[in-house]
């Protein structure tokens, strides 16, 4: 018999319930509790000191949100079986587990072209296999192959878990009370109607505020652009590190962080005999920072300067237009670094960076949020809300940035 007075207290829900046994089996496994060396926010916390909280905390409050609104929308007259409730909340459990060291940051780098998503599918199947098919029906609602698709709906769309969960959790944790929306208002207007997720006509101010909530942390936390000048300078320290391994020069990197740095790895090679797995199943943001340590006193003048901007906070000197800067002004940039450190311009490369960053925070084309109204009839918000900017929203806004080295010492 499950013991279910088995609770995590959470600083932002309180205290979570963990519901059945194979839930804490999830959450006891190493994969699950590898998230727990992993910043939620990855480079953030340069910004918002705050910001220290992890994948492991994210998941969990998921999960404590997934079990309210299946509460909610079985108190509404909506079958949900206890072995759906289990699947789905599950699927949200684990729903990150495939997230590599500071966020995205390995998709560009060392892991390249193969999305968290799909080494969250990859983690999941190994978890399948050792629990014997338990999560069998986890994997459908996660792949959208389930029959009742609302379910999918709650892991991944518009209104999902994760975003319900992250939006209030990171304005928690940054200080930014601009993202504090009302989650637990948003789950209790939750419904379903022809098995598609629906907000109740009375919530409509609730999703409004969602939506704008999502906007500004977007702008203020996941693309403020001290944070996007920090990302660039580990892609690059990275994309160095992985340039030198292909060479053949000696690094100092844990077993995990070697192999990808002197491997090619593709998403063949996930899928193959589980080594590429097995390996990323090692490596968390503590990997990177033991390495860049040591980095800072490498022989190569780009990845010495570059991992002490790293550990000591010097990151690059950011701009921002909203049009694209002028290619010659950083080649301008390039010839002075290559002069002044003499090295050749391709090494000099390293230390300017231009890029886009674009985002549209509602896309009903993408996963519509419906307004239920009594009558029976269902609204896109975009065409139910009086509010102006819900239609702006839908458009995509896009900033350039070129990012360069402060000063050379």
């Amino acid at each position: 018999m499950y013991n279910k007075r088995k609770i995590i207290n959470d600083p932002v829900f309180g205290f979570i319930n963990i519901p059945s046994e194979l839930l804490f089996q999830l959450i006891q496994h190493p994969y699950f509790q590898r998230l727990g060396r992993i910043k939620q926010l990855g480079l953030a916390s340069f910004v918002y000191p705050g910001a220290q909280h992890t994948r492991f905390q994210h998941s969990l409050g998921t999960m404590y949100l997934m079990n309210e609104t299946v509460a909610t929308l079985r108190a509404k007259g909506n079958f949900i079986s206890d072995e759906e409730a289990e699947g789905v909340s599950a699927a949200i459990l684990l729903h990150d587990v495939g997230h590599g060291p500071f966020s995205h940051v390995l998709e560009y780098t060392l892991v390249k072209n193969i999305p968290h998503e799909v080494v969250s599918q990859y983690m999941m199947e190994v978890i399948n296999e050792e629990t014997g098919g338990k999560l069998d029906l986890t994997l459908q609602i996660f792949n959208d192959r389930y029959p009742k698709q609302f379910l999918h709906q709650l892991v991944s769309g518009q209104l999902d878990m994760d975003r319900l969960d992250y939006l209030r959790r990171d304005s928690f944790f940054t200080g930014v009370t601009e993202g504090n929306i009302g989650s637990a208002r948003i789950i209790k207007m939750l419904n379903v109607k022809d098995d598609k997720l629906v907000v109740e006509a009375k919530g409509i101010y609730s999703i409004e505020n969602f939506l704008t909530a999502r906007r500004l942390m977007y702008w203020q936390v996941y693309l403020h652009k001290t944070a996007v000048a920090a990302e660039k300078v580990m892609v690059n320290t990275l994309s160095r590190a992985k340039e030198l391994a292909s060479k053949g020069t000696e690094l100092f990197a844990s077993p995990a962080l070697r192999y990808f740095l002197y491997n090619d790895i593709t998403r063949s090679d996930f899928e193959k005999d589980g080594e590429a797995l097995h390996h990323f199943a090692l490596l968390d943001d503590t990997d990177i920072w033991s390495a860049l340590k040591v980095w800072c006193n490498h022989s190569d003048k780009v990845l010495s300067i570059l991992s002490r901007c790293m550990i000591n906070r010097l990151l690059f000197k950011i701009e921002i237009s909203p049009k694209p800067f002028d290619v010659h002004r950083k080649q301008h940039y390039i010839s002075d670094f290559a002069f002044k450190l003499n090295i050749p311009e391709k090494d000099a490369a390293y230390f300017v960076s231009t890029d886009t960053v674009s985002t549209n925070m509602y896309n009903p084309d993408d996963d519509r949020i419906g307004i239920f109204f009594n009558d029976g009839s269902v609204k896109d918000i975009s065409e139910a809300s009086d509010m102006f900017n819900i239609s702006l929203l839908s458009k995509e806004a896009k900033k350039y940035y070129f990012c360069y080295l402060r000063e050379i010492k």
